[in-house]
């Protein structure tokens, strides 16, 4: 192990009056050792003595000597009015925080064993807090880099060629056309050239450019390396192995995180303040991110992805143009559909049978023209082609990410990075299972084999499963419930607003879909930040043992009820409502007298595209955008009413950089920002076939969602550890699956949910000329009205002004005056079977088409294959001329040690005046 020369073990405290001091800027006193790393810690005694240097011993003589003068005056009799039950709370409180002041000695001792240098700050701006400034020096940042085998530029360089097919013409054509879209970003790398890598090898300096020391290894990389020397440091107290993670969680440090840069409003040119001009500003939405800028501040996990969000978002605009023109074709076509002419036309004196019990009375089809007419705008020819369309867009957005993927990973030298280098930088022990582990050890019987690892078995964490298991099936009922509840809501304000006065009867059915539609968002959004907590508490109960296994049990459970709980209601009105009602004279009741509630005459489809229009715009606008927004802006005007506007903006001047970032939220990782968008994927693909402007709103949305999180990451959140990744990991396989399952979806909702599949069969079956002329009489059935069942009838029945003795109902059942009154007749088991057969032919075409697709475009790019192979050659050449340089300069040697052996008089050659170089330069 190296280790390196530091200052002594002594506190320094922050001189405002020194011209060496940075205020604004992340580093020490002197002004020149960065900044690399900051660990806070709570101070309850900010008054009291100073620590000192360990290496005089001072720190334990002071403490031993005041706490034997403090157990004297307690033993003394001059405070008798001291109350007994105070004094020993405040001794345990004591005791309590010197233990955490001992263990936070021993860590800060072992990490500057390991190399690192300290600082300490405790006389601050913000009270009971300290805070622990940490700096790696050059020789720390060689040998960790070396063990963490990170993949350096070397100074050797070689063009890159672009293919020469016609999928990359077309890309290169399309990156020359948008380059007023570029962000203005500047790449210390020159285009068309790229710095062959290599992990970093301290033996193989010379094939680094290391002219500037202080630039080599950036900011991003620096808190990385001190993060693993953290993650691997341990304080050993108690007989207890503790890493920083286990201090993290025993509250020995209250946060740890690097620093940011600098300020976005500075006057210094920072990374920080590039990114918030040229990405986080609304000015530049119509812009491209800047994905290798956001590579290089937050690290590759961060960069992949706002990668893959602009992909989704770019990929929006082609389905939303072909969503807008499904639904342009229905606006235009809708004066020429003759389903909603027939309804339409008061000519047609259908009377139609109530829609509840009693308070309900008989009403003309003619009223229900509206709701036909604008069904036509999302049930119509154009359906079935945008449902093909979007599986198939599904697929190429897939394809797409696989291969922008493919080529970051090349760009960003990750193309070596391994499942084992991601275990072995990534998957250190959380500090809860190390608590268990630790518990389960002290319970053992100490006669237990002491070679044996202890660890947590499926035993240990059976209590755990059945506590998840109970949890996750009372969540899902609970989401069920509500939207039961909403479905009652509707049963019952419907036969209420009947019963109220003629003038508002004939806006009954938009009042009851939209305030129901409104009441099932309020619930998912307040259901949403329920479920958030108790996927987090079940997998805390779980004791996983590293955090990538926490992150995917907490994803799965998260994405269970957070999707339940979304599309319980979509569910409900695409498959089930209409279907469960029964007849009139035999209809269905839940819950005593409540009838199930049926569909209007054009169908269910309408009404599930209003749940979700409404469950889109409130999840997005309501849910994200005035959480991320509207909340913290209203913290920060609480804030600023407690605070002068002049004592504000002096704080911001005098405050250092590790103060600021103390006051900005905590990173709390991607899982939300990538559950948020699952979620909206999910909404996009899975009901499109009711919903063409899903994609438009997603897109909308999405436009304001990336600035809204850059934002976020640049201006209110402390910077995360940069982590290593070369995917999106399991969420790619959320995404796989959901496209596979909207296909499933969309053909039953174009099959059972509208009227697509009735309307072919008449055509080509049932009608006499072969048009849809007679397609509504063909869909409605008779009833006598005194086969009504008691006191079901109408109170009113004469509220048409005369005796109706028939009314219709839409099924397919046989008339009151047939042999078999009211059941089902030919027409609907025809029908039916026409339905599954399109559900199935449809399901098959379409998984086809996606998996030729799939099949049609490679994962990798050709040229991306090509540059790799050939990276692999100029780093072969590399090491060959460094041997030979190796094997030129050892024959050099024994020549030179030849040339000095004694003559043949023995007398000795004259000695050289210089030794030759023995390191043979390698060519570039």
């Amino acid at each position: 192990m190296l280790y390196v020369p530091f200052e002594p073990m002594k506190k320094i405290h922050a001189d405002e009056g020194s011209p060496l001091h940075p205020k604004l800027g992340p580093y020490f006193r002197d002004g020149h050792r960065r900044v690399d790393y900051i660990l806070e810690y709570s101070i309850q005694k900010p008054n009291s003595a100073r620590r000192h240097s360990t290496i005089f011993g001072n720190d334990n003589f002071l403490r031993r000597l005041r706490r034997s003068l403090s157990t004297r005056n307690s033993k003394a009799p001059l405070q008798p009015k001291e109350d007994p039950e105070f004094a020993a709370q405040e001794h345990r409180a004591d005791y309590h925080e010197d233990d955490k002041s001992n263990k936070r000695k021993e860590f800060e001792e072992n990490l500057q064993e390991a190399g690192l240098e300290l600082e300490w700050d405790e006389e601050n701006h913000v009270p009971g807090v300290g805070f622990l400034k940490i700096h790696a020096p050059w020789d720390i940042l060689c040998r960790e880099a070396e063990l963490m085998k990170l993949k350096m530029p070397t100074k050797k360089t070689y063009e890159i060629k672009q293919g020469s097919n016609l999928v990359e013409k077309i890309r290169l054509f399309i990156h020359k056309a948008t380059a007023p879209l570029h962000p203005k970003v500047e790449s210390n790398q020159q285009p068309g050239l790229k710095h062959l890598s290599h992990p970093f090898s301290r033996e193989k300096e010379h094939l680094f450019d290391l002219s500037n020391k202080d630039k080599f290894f950036d900011s991003k990389t620096r808190s990385s390396i001190v993060h693993e020397v953290l993650k691997r440091t341990k304080c050993e107290r108690d007989h207890y192995s503790m890493g920083i993670t286990s201090l993290l969680a025993n509250s020995i440090y209250m946060a740890a995180y690097p620093p940011h840069d600098g300020d976005i409003n500075g006057m210094d040119r920072n990374d920080r303040r590039l990114l918030y001009e040229e990405w986080a500003s609304y000015s530049v939405f119509y812009k491209y991110q800047p994905v290798g800028l956001i590579r290089k501040y937050f690290g590759e996990k961060v960069g992949l992805y706002f990668a893959w969000l602009g992909v989704y978002t770019q990929m929006l605009i082609p389905a939303s143009i072909v969503g807008v023109i499904v639904f342009l074709y229905g606006c235009a076509t809708v004066d020429s559909n003759i389903p909603s002419m027939e309804i339409c036309d008061p000519r047609n004196d259908i009377i139609m049978c109530p829609l509840c019990d009693r308070a309900c009375s008989y009403w003309k089809l003619v009223t229900a023209c509206g709701t036909a007419r604008a069904s036509h705008l999302f049930d119509n020819e154009a359906t079935v082609f945008f449902s093909i369309f979007m599986a198939l867009w599904a697929v190429l957005f897939m394809e797409h990410w696989k291969r922008r993927q493919m080529r970051l990973n090349y760009t960003w030298d990750l193309t070596g990075f391994g499942e084992e280098e991601e275990e072995d930088h990534k998957d250190h022990n959380r500090a809860e299972y190390e608590i268990r582990v630790m518990e389960k050890t002290m319970r053992q019987d100490q006669s237990a084999p002491k070679e044996e690892k202890v660890k947590l078995t499926c035993i240990d964490r059976m209590p755990a499963y059945m506590t998840v298991v109970a949890m996750m099936a009372f969540m899902i009922t609970l989401s069920f419930t509500m939207a039961f509840g909403v479905i009652l809501y509707r049963i019952s304000i419907k036969a209420a607003l009947h019963m109220a006065s003629a003038a508002g009867q004939s806006n009954i059915r938009a009042t009851v879909k939209g305030t129901a539609a409104v009441i099932n968002v309020v619930i998912i959004i307040i259901l949403d930040e329920i479920y958030a907590k108790v996927a987090r508490w079940l997998t805390i109960l779980e004791v996983p043992k590293t955090d990538k296994s926490f992150d995917n049990r907490l994803i799965f459970k998260t994405f269970i009820l957070k999707f339940v709980n979304a599309f319980t209601p979509i569910v409900y009105l695409a498959f089930f409502r209409g279907r469960l009602v029964g007849r009139p004279g035999k209809y269905l009741y839940v819950v005593g007298s409540y009838r199930m509630e049926e569909c209007a005459h054009a169908g269910c489809l309408m009404e599930l595209c209003i749940q979700l229009c409404i469950t889109m715009l409130g999840k997005q606008f309501i849910q994200n955008n005035l959480f991320e927004i509207g909340i913290p802006k209203l913290k920060k005007m609480l804030q600023k009413r407690k605070m002068d506007p002049q004592e504000e903006e002096k704080q911001n001047k005098i405050l250092p950089r590790h103060q600021k970032d103390h006051l900005l939220l905590p990173f709390a990782g991607l899982n939300p920002e990538y559950m948020e968008m699952i979620i909206q994927f999910g909404m996009v693909t899975l009901f499109v076939a009711s919903f063409p402007l899903a994609p438009l709103f997603a897109l909308l949305n999405n436009i304001i969602e990336i600035r809204l999180d850059a934002k976020k990451f640049v201006k209110e959140l402390r910077r995360p550890v940069a982590a290593k990744a070369k995917n999106i990991g399991i969420w790619y396989n959320l995404l796989r699956g959901l496209s596979k399952v909207a296909v499933i979806v969309n053909a039953f909702v174009i099959a059972f949910t509208s009227d697509f599949i009735p309307r072919l069969v008449y055509q080509y079956t049932y009608s006499p000329d072969g048009t849809l002329h007679g397609f509504v009489n063909h869909t409605l059935s008779v009833f006598n009205v005194r086969d009504f069942e008691p006191n079901t009838q109408p109170i009113y029945p004469n509220h048409l002004g005369y005796n109706v003795e028939t009314c219709r109902y839409k099924d397919y059942r046989e008339p009151p005056w047939s042999s078999t009154p009211y059941e089902l007749s030919k027409e609907f088991w025809s029908i039916l079977a026409v339905r599954l057969a399109f559900v199935i032919v449809f399901q098959n075409v379409v998984m086809l088409m996606s998996d030729f697709v799939d099949w049609l475009i490679p994962d990798i790019p050709k040229d991306i294959t090509l540059q790799i192979h050939k990276e692999k050659i100029h780093m072969m050449e590399l090491f060959m001329k460094e041997e030979q340089g190796k094997r030129r300069a050892a024959r050099d040697s024994r020549g030179l040690y030849n040339c000095n052996s004694p003559t043949s008089d023995g007398q000795s050659p004259p000695q050289p005046r210089s030794r030759p170089n023995t390191h043979a330069r390698v060519g570039w």
